[in-house]
C-alpha cells in the first residue's frame, strides 16, 4: 500500500512537472520567444503599399502593426475604419479587412490545415487606434468577430483579475491601454463569452527612467496581458540621444523585461531602427526612432533578444527578422 502511494505520488509529480514544462515552452507564453514586430505596416498616402508583403516575406512568427483611424466621408456622411496614421485622409486608404486579413489569409489557412500548433500564434496583430470613438471600436470588433476562428481567445469569467488559459489560434490580437477600448472589447463581453483581443497595461512613464516597478505596477489580468514601451525607458532620451551601449543600459533593459515577465506580461519596445538618412527618406521611416547606424541598432536587437523581449518593433522588417533567426 505504501509502495502504491509512492508510485502514485511520483506519477502526480511527473505529470505536474510535464505540465509546467509544456506551459513554459508554449510559444504564446511571455518570454518564450523574441519576434520581429513590423512597425507602421501600412501605406502612407499612395506610397509604400508593399509593407505588409515585405513583412510577410520575412517569415513567421512575426507581429504586424496596423494604425486605425475613424474616417467620415464629408460628402456622404458614411464612416469607416481605415488603416492610416492620421490626418489628412482622402478616404481611399485601405480597410484592415482588405489590407491585413486578405493578405494573411493564405498563411493562416495553411497553418489551420497543417494542424501544427507549436509556433502558434504565428502572427500577432498589433492595433494602434488613432481615434477611439465607440462606434469605431465596435466596427473593429465586428470585423474581428467575423474572423474569430483565426484568433487566439480567452473565456471571460466573473473574475477579471485572473487570466484564463488562451485558446491559441494562428493570430493573436493586441490593442492599447485606452479604457474606452476595455469598455467595448472586454466589459461588454458576457461572462462565458470570448475575449477576442487583449489590451495593454497602463504605463506610468512620467519619469521614463523610474524603477521598473514604478513604471509598471499591474499584473496581467484576463484582458490586459502586455506592456508597450518607447525606448526612452531604456536609454535616457531615446534613440536619437543614445550613446554607446553600456552594461548599465543592458541591465536596465533586463530589469524591465524581468518586471514584465514576473507579472505574466508580454513586453514590446518600439521602434529600433539603424538606417542611413537615404534609407529613411526612401522608405518613409521616422527620424525619431533611428539610432543612426546599422551596428548601433544591431547591438540593441541583440541585447533585446538576449534579455527575452517578446516584441522588437522596427521598420527594417527583413533585416531584423533575419538577424533574430540567425542568432537564435
Amino acid at each position: 500500500m505504501i509502495l502504491n502511494r509512492q508510485i502514485l505520488s511520483a506519477i502526480v509529480l511527473a505529470s505536474s512537472l510535464c505540465t509546467h514544462a509544456l506551459a513554459q515552452s508554449n510559444a504564446a507564453h511571455p518570454g518564450a520567444r523574441t519576434i520581429m514586430d513590423a512597425h507602421n505596416c501600412y501605406p502612407y498616402f499612395e506610397w509604400w503599399y508593399d509593407r505588409i508583403d515585405r513583412a510577410l516575406s520575412a517569415g513567421t512568427p512575426l507581429a504586424i502593426e496596423q494604425d486605425l483611424y475613424w474616417y467620415t466621408d464629408p460628402k456622404t456622411g458614411k464612416s469607416q475604419s481605415l488603416v492610416a496614421h492620421g490626418d489628412p485622409l482622402s478616404g481611399n486608404e485601405p480597410t484592415m479587412e482588405h489590407y491585413f486579413f486578405d493578405k494573411v489569409r493564405p498563411t493562416v489557412e495553411r497553418a489551420l490545415k497543417s494542424g501544427d500548433k507549436k509556433n502558434w500564434p504565428i502572427i500577432t496583430l498589433n492595433l494602434d487606434f488613432k481615434t477611439n470613438e465607440t462606434e469605431h471600436l465596435e466596427a473593429v470588433l465586428a470585423l474581428l468577430t467575423k474572423y474569430q476562428d483565426w484568433l487566439t481567445t480567452a473565456v471571460k469569467t466573473s473574475d477579471p483579475a485572473t487570466p484564463q488559459p488562451l485558446d491559441v489560434k494562428p493570430i493573436l490580437v493586441l490593442t492599447g491601454e485606452n479604457d474606452t477600448q476595455q469598455a467595448v472589447f472586454y466589459d461588454k463581453v458576457p461572462v462565458g463569452g470570448k475575449i477576442l483581443l487583449f489590451g495593454a497595461v497602463h504605463n506610468h512613464d512620467h519619469d521614463p527612467m523610474a524603477a521598473p516597478d514604478i513604471l509598471e505596477t499591474e499584473k496581467a489580468s484576463n484582458y490586459r496581458r502586455w506592456w508597450n514601451n518607447p525606448w526612452n525607458v531604456v536609454e535616457k532620451g531615446g534613440q536619437n540621444h543614445a550613446g554607446e551601449w553600456t552594461a548599465e543600459d543592458n541591465q536596465r533593459l533586463r530589469s524591465l523585461v524581468q518586471q514584465a515577465h514576473a507579472n505574466d506580461l508580454w513586453i514590446r519596445f518600439y521602434t529600433l531602427d539603424g538606417a542611413t538618412e537615404k534609407e529613411l527618406s526612401a522608405n518613409g521611416w521616422f527620424h525619431g526612432y533611428n539610432f543612426g547606424s546599422h551596428p548601433a541598432a544591431h547591438l540593441r536587437w541583440q541585447a533585446a533578444q538576449q534579455a527575452g523581449v517578446d516584441y522588437i518593433a522596427s521598420d527594417e522588417y527583413e533585416e531584423l527578422a533575419a538577424f533574430l533567426k540567425h542568432r537564435k
